[in-house]
């Protein structure tokens, strides 16, 4: 018998599900105690029913085979693979008589993409790593389906073995009826149907489970993304802020230092100045004691002689605007005749340095012909006091 077994969705040990499409060949064992099982199980059933039989254990098996191993070892390890499937799956065909003859996987698929992927990664390690990515998520999504298609191979395994028994005890008793091998038959099924329901609300249940667990992740991740952006700006700010500083000192400075050359350039100008006008004036000075005779103390009354205008002006300045338009003064007289305030106006007037004493102040003689000077002093009205 030639049995097309089409096995798909079946999860790999990474919890990928792939698609095993294959072709078995079993048939009738040779071997004596096998060939015995096929006389005592296999002898009422039909053609039909023999290959449904045979086609559910190799189900079983082909699944249990599948999640023991990778893809990798799945897809480029064919050998090792076919080997686990032909040592798994005769061993239970033995149970009902029947031996496994040759064993034709077509092809592997997978409906992410992965075996794809494994040929590409080479050239594309971003996008095998980012598909890897998604395979352990939904590996993390399907674990609960696959410890619910684990119990569901165990429920099945079970139910096949009670099946089995049934037929057996029919098989030996030739007494029991077809009615108590179908109510047997149909408790199994009803096993079976249960079992399958409770791994199936079991499946949803982790599955909603791992679903809650991923949103939980992908809300960690977009907060620690917000996090970084926050800091990244903040330190973004700050180097700003640290740059601007640094043109600020830098312009400081700058401005500072051409403020220096712009006073250090106008005190040396000042300096320049002043040193020409000291040397212009020194040289002056030595033409003027070379014109008297080279006697320094006759120059010196040159310079002053042309200064005594000059001396003569500051002093007048000093009391030109002294005004005596007319002084009242109370006095009692005195001893001699003159009065207090005459000698007052007298003194006042006499404190004027007359040109002798400018003259000898100035290191000169007055000429004899100009003789003195008389300072004129002014009218005094003197009141006597009232008597009481």
């Amino acid at each position: 018998m030639s049995i097309q077994v089409d096995l798909a969705n079946a999860l790999s040990r990474q919890n990928i599900r792939i698609d095993v499409p294959s072709r078995f060949t079993v048939a009738i064992s040779t071997e004596a105690g096998v060939m015995q099982n096929a006389a005592e199980r296999l002898r009422t059933l039909k053609m039909g029913e023999i290959q449904e039989l045979a086609k559910d254990i190799i189900f079983g098996q082909l699944r249990l085979v599948v999640a023991t191993m990778d893809i990798e070892e799945i897809n480029t390890d064919r050998d090792k693979f076919l080997e686990a499937v032909s040592g798994n799956v005769e061993t239970e065909l033995k149970k009902i008589g029947l031996r496994l003859i040759n064993v034709n996987v077509t092809d592997i698929n997978d409906e992410s993409g992965y075996i794809e992927a494994l040929g590409k990664e080479a050239a594309a390690k971003a996008i095998n790593d980012a598909k890897k990515s998604v395979a352990e998520k939904n590996r993390d999504g399907a674990i609960g389906e696959a410890n619910a298609h684990r119990d569901e191979r165990i429920q099945v395994a079970v139910a096949n073995s009670k099946a089995i028994e049934g037929e057996n005890k029919s098989l030996g008793d030739i007494s029991q009826t077809n009615a108590s091998r179908r109510e047997i038959e149909a408790e199994s099924l009803r096993r079976a149907m249960t079992a399958e329901k409770i791994a199936q609300a079991k499946a949803l249940e982790d599955a909603y489970l791992a679903e809650q667990t991923a949103e939980l992740a992908r809300a960690n991740r977009e907060k620690a993304t917000l996090e970084a952006d926050v800091i990244v700006k903040s330190e973004i700010d700050k180097l700003k802020k640290v740059i601007e500083a640094e043109a600020t000192a830098e312009e400081t400075r700058r401005k500072a230092k051409g403020e220096a050359d712009a006073i250090y350039a106008k005190l040396e100008a000042e300096a320049r100045g002043s040193f020409e006008i000291l040397s212009k004036q020194a040289e002056g000075f030595k033409e003027i004691v070379k014109s008297a005779g080279d006697n320094p103390d006759a120059a010196v009354k040159l310079l002053i002689a042309d200064k005594l205008e000059k001396l003569v002006q500051i002093q007048v300045e000093a009391i030109k605007n002294l005004k005596f338009d007319k002084i009242t003064v109370w006095d009692s007289g005195s001893k001699d005749g003159a009065s207090s305030t005459s000698n007052f106006a007298s003194s006042l007037f006499k404190s004027i340095p007359p040109m002798k004493e400018l003259f000898d102040m100035a290191g000169m003689d007055l000429p004899k012909y100009l003789g003195t000077t008389k300072v004129d002093e002014p009218t005094v009205e003197v009141k006597e006091p009232e008597k009481k």
